[in-house]
C-alpha cells in the first residue's frame, strides 16, 4: 500500500510541475487558449482526481 501512495504522490508532483510550466505559456501565447482549453480542463480534472484518490488512499494506511 505504501508503494501505491508513493506512486500517486509522485504522479501528482510531476503533474503539478508540468502545470507550473504549461499554464503560463498557454495563457501568454496569443490564440493558444482556444486550442488547448480542453487539455487544460482535462489536466485540472486529472489533478483533482489524483488529490482526492491520494487523500482517500492515505486514510487506509493509518
Amino acid at each position: 500500500m505504501n508503494i501505491a501512495i508513493q506512486l500517486l504522490v509522485f504522479s501528482l508532483i510531476i503533474l503539478s510541475i508540468s502545470f507550473t510550466v504549461f499554464m503560463p505559456v498557454t495563457l501568454a501565447s496569443p490564440g493558444a487558449w482556444e486550442k488547448s482549453k480542453n487539455l487544460v480542463y482535462t489536466g485540472a480534472g486529472i489533478w483533482s482526481l489524483l488529490v482526492i484518490v491520494t487523500g482517500l488512499t492515505s486514510t487506509f494506511i493509518n
